[in-house]
């Protein structure tokens, strides 16, 4: 069975808290090369049957209306693997 793969990830000019404070441990723990980490989501859907057009479609409306708030979060990609 098709997985569909929803990535999901804070918008760019929202402070990420989970990414500073990934950022600032890895610093600490010597991987300062390391730096303005986000941190993001993977949503991952299995499909009965092909994966159409219109199946992709409902995807990125369920992704866009459900997985993700559209407030705080883009989403980044919709693939199927």
């Amino acid at each position: 069975m098709p997985t569909i793969v929803v990535d999901v990830m804070p918008k760019a000019e929202l402070l990420d808290p989970q990414g500073k404070a990934v950022t600032g441990s890895l610093a600490r723990l010597g991987h300062g090369q390391f730096q303005n980490v986000r941190i993001g989501k993977r949503v991952e859907m299995t499909v009965e049957g092909e994966v159409t057009d219109e199946v992709l479609a409902e995807a990125k409306k369920v992704a866009e209306e459900i997985l993700s708030n559209q407030v705080i979060e883009d989403v980044i990609s919709i693939e199927v693997v």
